[in-house]
């Protein structure tokens, strides 16, 4: 029984519509039984709405003794089967059970599988026949490994008549996916288009209260390049007394922010707190400076809190918090919003000395940016929404000339308290605040043509270069917009049906592609980093491009992971300086093994190039590729945004690969909890043809032997002997690699004979290091990398205690981690 494409709304539960699925080859688990004249051990009935249900209906029974007899009463209800722990699906695809119309058949009935409360795939409707069995099958490989949920919804608004269900079970199906089919040409050519990648394109973005420790991990193990702090409650952060002002998020109330130790502030605070987090992962931080002009007054510690529309003062109203409810959503009861409000209901005014002096209060804690202290600051956030966002303390538009002079002020002073400092604004939401004032609104063009009809950011821009001209000093270092698709249902934590999924995969052309019109009520191209290049090369030279904040949603799906794959391998050839997600995807999510495809695909630290080379799909729609350089290896990132498998052919100029082997690293349907080593692929000088799987993302490092060895040998010489190899030395050293290479032996003896050498040589000895210097000179030939202080202190008491030189070097040449850094080289 097949399953309708129809894909009705549900506005209960985060939806994922899925259209075709490839289904893995049966693994010969038994079946995981859901109800089988009972229901199975760990289910529960925790449906909704309002109908009937018999869970030992006697007739019609598929097989034994009962069924389950439904009977929606009215609409909208649904019939839900649970699990509290949530049911281990390892090894199984599907979920099958047979369906029954009863006597009438045609009832719209919608399948919806939970892997958590709502995070669910709505698999469409089922074609119920009168009077009949029929078997429908579920595929669920894109669910991962757990089911918490099975829902049978009355997607109508009426009653429906009885159906009847049994015999219900996940199962391994034994169903093989289809062959691969012919896919596009990829080509890649490793001596055009060269340019470095910013590691900054890889960051993320927290709101304010986001210190959550349990994505600390995350960001360790990606080494996330940068953080951002923001959001619309980093525009009303007081840094003094740690407390936020929500806005119309949440009653524009002042909340505190968890604090230990308030008398201790303003030490200890929050974004303390983020910083000090940063500096544990080595993240550099993108602070959020405020420039609207208020801060919350005070802080208290409970309820009833500050909120800028108190129902005490201002009458009754459309909301109110449920926690607080003299805190209203500033709307009276007949829709009207309220004017007029005393912004010091909740705020106090400030000026740049606010921000400088919070500037000063981080140097005094973390040093100056050049000396590892912060080093991005965000002129405010989303300035053109100031209106509505925070409209109990600033209720005008905000205008072309008011964005001018707060950034001259503000900026300027972040930049005379510390001139390292990198500037980035000025952080407009999205499309229409490119190109008009939030005074223009939606329909009055009149700010815009009293700036000679410029668009706002390009006037921005020209105002700040004739700062610079007349100044001498820039204020600006990062052109910084927020971009979001605008296409319904695309940013959404839900995937969305067949359709908003393939649109989520396509949509990534607006951030760089000319012919592509963009499928919202933005209705004409965006090719948002080619535009924003123009109008930084036109108007402001030297100026890097920022995009804070963009989502393309759905990165609790694999459909979410191949955007976000995209997304990167776009930003790193487009040139964009610095992004950051919007709303980081959980530690084991797909989203985040996105991220692990371009920080981490080994598990061992191994990245995607920083060099970034010509790579080109005849179909980018279909078979996406990203190449980029690392010293000696080249990486190709190829991203199947389709559900067929795709034989292609891969194109390589001007990279030395003959005879080389490609590693291959993957994350598909095949295993959604890991990155998956597979089978190194054949690479000779043309290059190579594969099969790429459906709905997967493949990474492949190719590296060039050769030169690996020789910028290895080049290592080892001026890491130990502090000078360039002599020619001769360096053949000698090369040429028995080479022998050694085509006897088959194992390489790393060669750089261990070659360290022996170089240690024990009268070259060596004659500098005469202290044991300090001997062992720094272990950790940096071998591994590349300062002694952490517990290994220095550890080695350094075993040479106090007599233990020969040679013996520790020996430890070294033979521990994991050098082991590990080799096979990263390719030995």
């Amino acid at each position: 029984m097949a399953l309708s494409n129809k894909a009705p709304s549900f506005w209960l539960i985060s939806l994922i519509f899925m259209a075709t699925l490839s289904i893995l080859p049966a693994t010969g688990r038994a079946a995981a039984p859901v109800y089988t004249d009972s229901l199975a051990s760990g289910w529960e009935d925790w449906s909704w709405g309002e109908f009937t249900r018999n869970f030992t209906n006697p007739t019609p029974t598929h097989s034994g003794n009962a069924s389950i007899a439904v009977t929606y009463t009215s609409g909208w209800s649904g019939l839900l089967l649970g699990q509290t722990a949530s049911i281990d699906i390892i090894g199984l695809d599907t979920l099958r059970f047979w369906a029954h119309g009863g006597t009438s058949g045609g009832q719209p009935v919608d399948i919806m599988v939970c892997i958590a409360p709502q995070t669910c795939m709505q698999y469409g409707q089922i074609a119920l026949q009168a009077n009949t069995w029929t078997q429908v099958d579920v595929p669920v490989t894109e669910l991962g490994n757990k089911v918490w949920s099975i829902t049978w919804f009355n997607n109508s608004d009426h009653a429906q008549p009885t159906f009847y269900l049994d015999d219900i079970a996940f199962v391994a199906s034994g169903t093989l996916p289809p062959p691969p089919i012919s896919g596009p040409e990829l080509s890649v050519d490793v001596s055009t288009d060269r340019h470095s990648i910013s590691p900054y394109i890889y960051g993320m973005n927290y709101g304010v209260s986001f210190t959550d420790e349990s994505l600390e991990a995350l960001a360790a193990e990606l080494r996330l390049p940068v953080r951002r702090w923001g959001g619309n409650s980093a525009t009303r952060y007081n840094w003094q007394n740690d407390t936020h002002n929500t806005g119309s998020d949440w009653y524009f109330e002042n909340i505190r922010e968890d604090n230990s130790n308030p008398g201790a502030l303003p030490n200890g605070s929050a974004a303390d707190r983020f910083i000090e987090q940063d500096r544990r992962t080595q993240s550099k931080t993108l602070m959020t400076a405020p420039l609207i002009g208020w801060t919350p007054k005070r802080r208290l510690e409970d309820h009833p809190y500050d909120c800028g529309f108190s129902t005490d003062k201002y009458g009754a109203q459309q909301s109110t918090d449920p926690w607080d409810s003299k805190c209203g959503n500033g709307i009276g009861t007949n829709g009207v919003p309220i004017t007029g409000n005393d912004s010091h209901d909740t705020s106090s005014e400030v000026t740049p000395d606010f921000v400088t002096e919070w500037v000063q209060h981080l140097i005094d804690r973390y040093g100056t940016a050049d000396q590892g202290g912060v080093l991005f600051y965000n002129l405010d956030n989303e300035p053109m929404l100031w209106n509505t966002a925070h409209r109990d303390v600033h209720p005008q538009p905000v205008s072309y000339d008011e964005i001018w002079n707060l950034t001259r002020a503000y900026a300027a002073a972040i930049k005379a308290t510390d001139p390292g400092a990198k500037t980035l604004g000025p952080v407009v939401w999205g499309w229409m605040a490119y190109f008009w004032s939030a005074l223009d609104g939606v329909s009055n063009n009149s700010d815009r043509l009293a700036h000679g009809d410029t668009p706002f950011l390009e006037w921005y821009l020209q105002q700040m270069r004739a700062y610079e001209q007349q100044q001498g000093v820039r204020i600006l270092d990062y052109l910084d917009v927020h971009f979001y698709p605008q296409a319904n249902g695309v940013y959404s934590t839900s995937a969305g049906d067949g359709n908003t999924q393939a649109l989520r995969l396509r949509s990534t052309r607006s951030l760089w592609d000319p012919t592509y019109t963009d499928e919202s009520w933005i209705g004409q191209p965006v090719y948002l980093i080619p535009r924003l290049r123009e109008w930084v090369a036109n108007h402001y030279p030297g100026t890097q491009l920022a995009i804070s904040e963009y989502n393309w949603g759905a990165l609790g799906f694999l459909n979410g992971a191949l955007a976000q794959a995209d997304i990167l391998g776009i930003f790193g050839r487009e040139r964009v300086d610095l992004a950051t997600l919007w709303g980081p995807p959980e530690f084991s999510q797909p989203g985040a093994m996105a991220f692990r495809m371009y920080r981490n695909y080994d598990g061992v630290g191994d990245m995607f190039g920083n060099v970034s080379v010509h790579a080109a799909s005849t179909n980018q729609d279909q078979l996406a590729i990203y190449a980029a350089e690392q010293g000696p290896t080249l990486t190709l990132m190829i991203i199947n945004k389709t559900k067929d498998a795709l034989i292609s052919t891969v194109t390589l100029s001007g990279f030395n690969a003959a005879a080389a082997t490609g590693k291959v690293y993957r994350y598909s349907v095949a295993n959604l909890n890991a990155i998956v080593r597979e089978a190194d692929q054949v690479v000779s000088e043309a290059g190579f043809t594969t099969t790429f799987p459906a709905s997967s993302i493949t990474l492949i490092a190719v590296a060039d032997l050769a030169a690996a060895a020789t910028t290895l040998i080049t290592h080892y010489y001026v890491s130990i002997l502090e000078r360039e190899p002599e020619p001769d030395g360096l053949a000698f050293w090369q040429a028995l690699i080479a022998d050694t290479e085509a006897r088959g032996e194992d390489v790393k003896d060669v750089f261990r004979r070659m360290a022996d050498f170089f240690f024990n040589s009268s070259e060596y000895v004659a500098r005469n290091t202290t044991d300090r210097q001997f062992i720094t000179n272990l950790y940096l030939t071998f591994f590349q990398r300062e002694p952490d202080e517990e290994g220095l202190a550890f080695w350094l008491d075993r040479l106090a205690q007599g233990d020969p030189r040679n013996s520790v070097m020996t430890f070294f040449l033979y521990s994991q981690e050098f082991l590990d850094f080799m096979l990263k080289l390719g030995f």
